[in-house]
């Protein structure tokens, strides 16, 4: 390029900028001419920059929370990073301090931006041996820089104070009298100095450590004329310190909002962002007119790029883990007294490490369990199970309740722990319930769903629905038409289900062959709010589905069924991981599964009221109320467990 062309470049470049500048700003740019229309963003200097908290008085693992901190703040990407004091442990002599020092600025390091330090009790003070002159200053000056200082960047200035200069003539420091909380006055003139040397700034930051403006620091000290000397400048727009490991906003004085952060990896009674006790760092957005501010904890900035498909597919993984849910029998007396054991086990079917914690829900207040909770770590293909011993003692009186477990599952991925949704799962108790001798039972009561969630369940291997012959019968009464609704089943790719389609009977299960589907004709739709009888049959070579005992569809179904291990649901359908669908909206009565085919032929005459003989595997007639389970008059005992807001109701 020759000399002239370059002169005409050099010329022309600032025209097309400002060309391009105000073509940008002007409006958005569209074909679309009847839509409405968008404003565009103020064009003005912003910037951002981020405080960190105190680092001292956790654990050494602290650093590790340092570090996710650094490598959160690369995300943001501001122009600078603040901290407020406290970056080592000390309280020690210099051996120690320089360990602690080396490790504080290796992680400090791996920040993308500048770091600028402010020096706190812990960096200053001594303990031990006869301190030198400044107790630890002068390492401090050696390795992080002054005691006080300030820089400008862009429309601001940043103000550095140093609130530990205790007394200088006894090299005493300390902060629970008043002649070592105040600034000397050496750093009094530099502060005032500096505030004429920023007067041109839009705003001026201030960071230090102690928060000496709380009452909690002795009377005497002389912050009161720290603080007017900041009002004085009309440009100061807000002061960060740290100290108390807690996070405050102490409003705005004289122009300026004073704020104290918590931590960065140190000591707290508890981490609960809710209460100001928590690990994070300040976020600040500066224009020539304000500032604004936003806390976050650390771990909850996420790198877009690490949600990749693989990830996503092995999370979903975890989602769907498998937990079957084990039990022997739960003995429950007369009196109201009931023990017995239940057992989840659990599969890690992803490709990174999981940890599963269970325990008991609440409420549960009658029931006791051992151990009250259980914590496992599952590497990738692991199976694990947990024992749980379940006791309700005797003369609680009232509603016996349903124990309810939660499931809590957090995916250990490379660089954070997911926490996962809770599963709460009912205890899968097989209740053997002994005579009452309360009132006889009425035979006007029937269960009542909701199709929201409503079910009753009956544990994996209570009832086999492996073979025929096999019929599934129950009176009903539904109300409403929408959608798939199980009457009884535990279909979830395999099994076997009487339902209602769009209010249509059907029968459907899944034979080794594949599915049969034996479907009302579509005129066959029921009433809604009238009782009708359906029935299944399964006799090994066809189906047959009957309504009001009449005939309204047959299938072949030769072979026998393909099973699952998936608990029988009444009122719904099971899902594999515990919950369930196809919910049943409506009432049920005389729900019986037996094992033959007690109906051929074109008709029979429905029994009002089902019986119990040496065919019947389960039979819910729902005329005891006197306590949560579904109780079977078969005499297998199997009573179900109610789910969501199954209930009874009056036939």
């Amino acid at each position: 390029m020759s000399s002239w062309t370059r002169s005409v470049a050099a010329l022309l470049m600032p025209l097309a900028l400002a060309a391009c500048a105000s073509v940008a700003t002007m409006e958005v740019r569209t074909d679309r001419d009847a839509a409405a229309p968008l404003a565009v963003p103020a064009e003005e200097g912003a910037f951002q920059f981020v405080v960190y908290g105190d680092r001292t008085g956790g654990p050494v693992s602290g650093l590790e929370i340092l570090e996710q901190a650094v490598e959160e703040t690369n995300l943001l990407d501001p122009d600078l990073v603040m901290t407020v004091g406290d970056l080592v442990q000390g309280y020690n002599q210099t051996p120690l301090w320089l360990d602690q020092m080396r490790a504080y600025k290796a992680v400090m390091a791996g920040l993308a931006m500048p770091w600028f330090p402010v020096a706190g009790n812990h960096d200053i003070y001594w303990r031990g041996s006869t301190p030198p002159p400044g107790q630890h200053e002068g390492d401090y000056e050696a390795h992080f820089g002054p005691l006080w200082y300030w820089f400008p960047h862009k429309n601001a200035a940043f103000v550095v104070l140093f609130t530990d200069e205790g007394d200088r003539a006894t090299n005493r420091k300390g902060y629970g009298s008043a002649d070592l909380t105040r600034m000397s006055e050496e750093q009094i003139a530099w502060l005032a100095q500096t505030l004429r040397e920023t007067a041109a700034y839009d705003h001026v930051f201030v960071f230090m450590h102690h928060p000496r403006w709380l009452k909690g620091y002795p009377e005497g000290g002389n912050w009161d004329l720290v603080h007017r000397l900041l009002a004085a400048a009309g440009n100061v727009s807000a002061v960060f310190a740290g100290h108390i490991h807690r996070q405050r906003y102490d409003g705005l004085r004289d122009g300026i909002v004073y704020y104290i952060l918590a931590t960065v990896g140190g000591r707290m009674p508890m981490d609960a962002p809710g209460s100001g006790w928590l690990n994070h760092f300040d976020a600040v957005t500066v224009r020539s007119d304000g500032f604004e501010i936003a806390t976050l904890p650390v771990g909850t900035v996420i790198d877009p790029k690490t949600m990749t498909p693989e990830r996503l597919a092995d999370i979903n993984r975890v989602r769907g883990m498998p937990i079957l849910l084990l039990t022997e029998r739960l003995d429950i007396d007369a009196d109201g007294a009931a023990r017995g054991e239940v057992r989840f086990r659990v599969e890690n079917t992803a490709r990174r490490p999981v940890e599963v914690t269970a325990e008991l829900a609440s409420p549960a207040p009658d029931w006791f369990v051992r151990p009250n909770h259980a914590l496992v770590q599952l590497a990738p293909a692991e199976i694990r199970e947990f024992d749980f011993e379940l006791v309700r003692p005797s003369g609680l009186g009232g509603e016996i309740s349903i124990p309810q477990f939660v499931l809590r599952t957090d995916y250990l991925a490379e660089d954070r722990r997911v926490d996962l949704a809770p599963r709460h799962l009912l205890a899968p108790l097989s209740p053997v319930i002994a005579a009452t001798d309360g009132a006889a039972p009425s035979h006007d009561r029937v269960m009542v769903f909701d199709g929201d969630g409503d079910a009753l369940w009956f544990a994996a291997d209570a009832i086999p629905l492996d073979a025929p012959p096999l019929t599934l019968e129950a009176w009903v009464r539904p109300a409403s038409a929408e959608g798939h609704q199980s009457v009884i089943g535990n279909v979830h790719d395999t099994g076997i289900s009487l339902l209602l389609s769009g209010g249509r009977p059907r029968l459907l299960f899944r034979l080794d062959s594949g599915w049969v589907d034996v479907a009302a004709p579509a005129h066959e739709v029921l009433e809604i709010g009238r009782w009708r009888h359906l029935a299944g049959v399964l006799d090994g070579a066809e189906a047959r589905l009957y309504v009001d005992g009449r005939l309204v569809a047959r299938a072949e179904a030769a072979g026998p069924l393909a099973a699952n291990d998936l608990p029988l649901h009444v009122g719904a359908n099971p899902s594999d991981t515990g919950g369930s669908g196809d919910y049943f909206d409506g009432a049920l009565d005389e729900v019986r599964v037996s094992m033959d085919a007690r109906y051929t032929g074109e008709h029979f005459r429905p029994a009002a009221r089902h019986e119990a003989d040496a065919a019947t595997a389960l039979l819910l007639r729902f005329d005891r109320a006197d306590m949560p389970f579904a109780f079977d008059a078969s005499a297998g005992g199997r009573h179900g467990l109610p789910r969501g807001d199954a209930h009874w109701g009056a036939r």
